[in-house]
């Protein structure tokens, strides 16, 4: 019996997603024999090879005008001639090559080196960063080609992402499946068949933590049935406990055998004893199956997750850091941190100590069933990694770190003399005093995420936030006086905010962003999710539930509010002014000005 878990294309490349580390880990522990492998990493460097480069001149369509397939079709030699050493610099492997590199005549320059015209001024970098920049948009340009002339569903960080977001039905899905491969499905289905004859695995876990990774996840599980019918398949991840809660769609078991839901602990062990014959299937553990057609869903009594604070240190074992690329796509010193270098992924806590914010979907269990882990567990954890991997750098990927246990981990840090860098996602929490920010940045904290939202106290109070713009600037403030990096996500479109008030919390990040306390900062439409608040109590938001139907998967649900605003050029104004503050431009700009300016023809910059 042996276990193997895949993460589906694509992926970021810097890092192994958290969730097969997790339960490798967990699989180890349990004596299960378990191997994982990243295949969105690995099908990127198959893409991005000469061979792939090669192969990616002879699918192109005879004619395009599409500037960036017109910029390889002419320089496509030399493409082919630089681009496997160019990744092995990005790995880190030949930083010899950075000279070469900064002569700006070794590789070829497309269409994405055109920013540098507009940043050249802006960009604070080392010569051996810069030509990580430089090495980093000679891939883009690779990329955009093969999206523009070779799979227009390709993208460093999504593939066919359109055919799983609200997917209503299967049969779009269906049919990208039956349709002629591209180069790309034909170079995963190759590396499918390479790992599966190595690893002979009598079950395979795909994770499927975006809507990004869909259609890999099932490419892969299609090539599996064909070479190796008699291997089992199971299918969990973010993407599936969000969307696909109410799986009736009997067609996707003719490509996997089980989908799972929530914490994959428990039921990827009762999915061991069962194919070891030891648990019927009527015991398994939140687990969908076909059986005589039909979906049918199994969640026996005695199946509880093992604690959180029980769970053994992830283990990247088989995902060796050197073959992950270093990418610095956003000079930006904060946005760089997500693509910028091989970075351990580790849970501090299980689920959020918040729990109530109105639009967050706490009525699932990643967010509802908080469970903390200690100090000095966390310290063993980091240890058993930083001494697997080599790498001291760490990012906690919680929904919101606690604060309590950030400073215990802080002191624990600091009294075990382990000296690492980290960031991690906070809440604007009154309790991150100036004393406590500073403690973090001795432990090695290097920057904070946060949520300021919609930045104006009517709203934060209504989505019940629990936190004031005041409380949220003192906290960026006290972060910055500390050394940390402070990025901010916000939100537009929440039910009943005017425009007025929308103008208002765009003031705020302004202001910030001047006072130097915050260095990144992005706005995403407001989406109504079938588990959070606002969907079990629509009405008292001002929102009518628009009808629907679905045959597969389930999040987003269609809403109307009477007298909202116009929310495409109010989003289109908020990314551009917020993509200028990033750059120091536009911030002693009246912010009623970005509005007007976006409605017609700018000399500004515009978001990348």
């Amino acid at each position: 019996m042996s276990v193997l878990l895949i993460t589906p294309p694509m992926l970021q490349l810097n890092a192994p997603y958290a969730a097969t580390p997790r339960l490798t880990g967990w699989l180890r522990s349990r004596g299960v024999a378990v191997q994982q492998a990243d295949l969105s990493l690995e099908l990127a460097l198959r893409l991005f090879s000469r061979r792939g480069v090669a192969a990616m001149a002879r699918a192109l369509p005879p004619r395009s005008a599409v500037p960036s397939v017109q910029a390889f079709r002419r320089r496509h030699a030399r493409y082919a001639a630089a681009v496997d050493e160019a990744l092995r610099f990005l790995q880190g492997r030949a930083p010899q090559l950075a000279a070469r590199i900064l002569t700006r005549r070794w590789l070829p320059e497309g269409p994405r080196f055109a920013q540098l015209a507009d940043t050249a001024g802006l960009l604070d970098l080392t010569p051996e960063e810069f030509a990580r920049h430089l090495a980093s948009l000679f891939l883009d340009d690779l990329a955009d080609v093969v999206r523009d002339g070779v799979d227009e569903r390709f993208g460093l960080a999504r593939y066919a992402e359109h055919l799983a977001v609200a997917a209503t039905s299967f049969d779009p899905l269906l049919a990208a499946l039956a349709a002629p491969p591209t180069l790309v499905d034909r170079l995963l289905a190759r590396l499918t068949i390479q790992l599966i004859r190595r690893t002979r695995p009598t079950l395979v876990g795909l994770t499927v933590p975006f809507p990004g990774n869909l259609y890999g996840a099932l490419r892969i599980a299609q090539t599996i049935r064909r070479i190796a019918p008699r291997t089992r398949i199971a299918l969990g991840g973010g993407y599936v406990n969000t969307e696909l809660r109410q799986l009736a769609e009997p067609r996707l078991f003719d490509l996997v055998d089980f989908v799972t839901l929530d914490d994959g602990e428990q039921p990827l062990v009762c999915l061991e004893e069962h194919l070891r014959g030891r648990r019927r299937a009527a015991r398994l553990c939140r687990t969908f199956v076909r059986e005589q057609g039909r979906v049918v869903f199994h969640d026996a009594a005695g199946c509880a997750a093992p604690r959180f604070r029980d769970l053994p240190a992830p283990s990247c074992a088989g995902l060796p850091p050197n073959r992950y690329l270093a990418m610095l796509e956003q000079p930006n010193p904060m946005l760089r941190l997500w693509s910028d270098g091989f970075w351990n992924k580790l849970t501090l806590a299980h689920g959020c100590y918040w729990r109530r914010c109105a639009f967050c979907d706490t009525s699932l269990g990643y967010i509802r069933e908080f469970a903390p882990d200690t100090a000095d567990r966390l310290v063993d954890h980091i240890e058993a990694m930083r001494a697997e991997t080599g790498v001291s750098d760490f990012h906690f990927v919680d929904e919101a770190a606690p604060p309590a246990l950030l400073g215990a981990l802080a002191d624990r840090l600091l009294a075990r003399g382990v000296r690492i860098r980290w960031w991690a996602n906070i809440r604007f929490e009154s309790v991150f005093t100036p004393e406590l920010c500073q403690l973090l940045a001795r432990s090695g904290c290097l920057a904070v995420t946060a949520g300021l939202e919609t930045a104006h106290d009517r709203t934060l109070r209504l989505m019940q936030k629990g936190v004031t713009v005041a409380q949220a600037a003192r906290v960026a403030r006290a972060c910055a006086e500390a050394g940390l990096l402070v990025h901010v996500y916000l939100m537009y479109g929440f039910p009943t905010q005017t425009l007025a008030e929308t103008r208002a919390g765009l003031e705020v990040v302004r202001r910030w962003f001047a006072a130097g306390w915050i260095q990144s900062a992005y706005w995403h439409r407001f989406a109504l999710t079938a588990h959070s608040a606002i969907a079990r109590e629509p009405e008292r938001f001002g929102l009518r539930l628009l009808p629907y139907h679905t045959t597969f998967a389930l999040n987003e649900i269609p809403f109307a509010e009477d007298c909202a605003p116009d929310w495409l050029p109010i989003g289109a104004a908020l990314r551009k002014a917020t993509y200028n503050y990033m750059h120091g431009i536009g911030l002693d700009w009246p912010v009623r000005r970005w509005f007007d300016e976006v409605t017609k023809p700018s000399s500004m910059r515009q978001p990348g």
